[in-house]
């Protein structure tokens, strides 16, 4: 696998679109942050670390409208990718969906959202989008 974000983003993609309650991820640092940052904007429900013998994996419960079923997550986007980095200043911080949605970014201060990235005045590179 040479790209874990890319690998995260299309399990909960798969995962949503076929309608399933639960979806399990290898873990690792970045992937927990990812989860983390999904948890508390309210994509997903909640999230879980799983001990096992040759690695810990992450349960990630994935979030659907109570009467129309439709997963909480319309879009997940890769930026950012390993062949061709998109990196982004303070100024010129991207807008998912005018506001609604988030950028996801990676900056000197740790994974953070475009809001967080804007308050403390760091760029860095757009890892995603998500909406």
């Amino acid at each position: 696998m040479t790209d874990p974000i890319a690998d995260f983003l299309t399990r909960i993609r798969n995962a949503s679109a076929v309608g399933h309650k639960t979806v399990e991820i290898p873990a690792s640092k970045m992937k927990m942050e990812l989860t983390r940052i999904l948890h508390e904007k309210g994509y997903i429900l909640a999230y879980k670390v799983v001990e096992g013998s040759p690695s810990n994996s992450i349960k990630i419960a994935l979030k659907y409208h109570p009467d129309t079923k439709r997963p909480a997550i319309k879009k997940l986007q890769r930026v950012s990718t390993p062949g061709l980095r998109q990196y982004t200043d303070v100024d010129n911080m991207p807008r998912v969906l005018n506001g609604l949605g988030i950028a996801i970014l990676s900056t000197s201060k740790g994974i953070m959202t475009d809001k967080e990235a804007k308050v403390q005045n760091v760029g860095g590179e757009v890892l995603c989008y998500i909406y």
